[in-house]
């Protein structure tokens, strides 16, 4: 008997040492940790909401779209939404000056808009990253060439250079999405050398370099894995930028052409009609508002989750 109650004792003692360890938030894995602070974040979650949505119109835009976002109707020229008066439910938003359907075209431009937050901030992403550990890790003249360049373009302010960029290239959405990822890059440069030369000094570095360990080894397998906190949420909230920016680039008319359904370029095209006909403009402005709105709460949600020092 006293074996038995010796037994239940100690599996006792396990089963509260490991339930201890589930509620005491150091002792639990950074990762879920994290999780846990973002998803006690509500805002953040309203944010990841907002763009799950947004993701989600842009892949089932066919099944979503309710018409054709190219196709013209001249008898049904600046039709109001389904609440006016005169508004039908054939349109629910109403149409533009085409007679082309608002809400199919609101759709397909979410494809757009994602396509150039993704590509642009990809880029940026990419040439950043590579540009900002190399000159954090190798400093001495690679980290003053390459510094005093990404001054050189944080010199121009950021919307003008991607003018001038899409200008000398041509005005297209693919230049557009080039240009925009040209004025990121030094962004995610200096964020990734500050990181590196934090990380450089620390054991692990120099435990990778006393074993014999390559440059590039030591810092795409040792460094950057641990400099990606900042880097997701530049991510997020370059996302939010970039859509914002290629509305602006497509609203001088230097983004994507028409007929493509580019929420900045409807919002130019009707600004004409903002008197006569305010919902052709209204809507596409309010989705920006919103996908904007969405990767910027998301972003704020993952600094405070990925920041030791901003957590609760």
């Amino acid at each position: 008997w006293r074996q038995r109650d010796n037994r239940k004792i100690r599996v006792g003692s396990i089963m509260m040492t490991a339930r201890t360890k589930n509620k005491d938030p150091q002792l639990r894995h950074p990762m879920v940790e994290q999780l846990s602070q973002l998803w006690r974040n509500k805002t953040a979650i309203a944010g990841l909401v907002v763009i799950t949505v947004f993701v989600l119109t842009a892949i089932f835009a066919p099944l979503l779209s309710p018409h054709n976002p190219l196709e013209t109707e001249l008898y049904d020229q600046l039709k109001p939404p389904l609440w006016h008066e005169e508004g039908t439910t054939k349109y629910i938003l109403g149409t533009d000056e085409l007679g082309r359907d608002t809400l199919s075209r609101i759709i397909y431009g979410a494809r757009v808009s994602l396509l150039v937050a993704i590509v642009s901030v990809g880029l940026a992403f990419f040439c950043g990253t590579l540009l900002g550990s190399f000159s954090g890790y190798y400093k001495g003249k690679i980290d003053s060439i390459i510094m005093r360049l990404m001054d050189m373009l944080l010199a121009f302010p950021y919307l003008l250079l991607a003018i001038v960029v899409v200008a000398y290239l041509g005005p297209s959405l693919q230049n557009a999405m080039m240009a925009i990822g040209i004025t990121y890059v030094p962004r995610f440069a200096r964020i990734v050398r500050g990181s590196v030369l934090e990380e450089c000094g620390k054991d692990y570095v120099m435990a990778a370099r006393a074993i014999g360990a390559g440059n590039l080894r030591i810092i795409f397998l040792a460094i950057l894995p641990n400099c990606m906190g900042p880097l997701i949420v530049q991510t997020t909230l370059s996302m939010a930028s970039a859509i914002l920016d290629a509305a602006a680039l497509s609203f001088l008319g230097l983004g994507a052409q028409p007929p493509t359904p580019e929420w900045g370029a409807m919002i130019a095209r009707s600004r004409g009609l903002i008197l006569r006909a305010p919902w052709v403009m209204t809507f596409p402005g309010i989705a920006i508002l919103m996908a904007v709105l969405g990767f910027n709460l998301l972003g704020d949600g993952l600094r405070d989750a990925l920041d030791p020092r901003l957590r609760d």
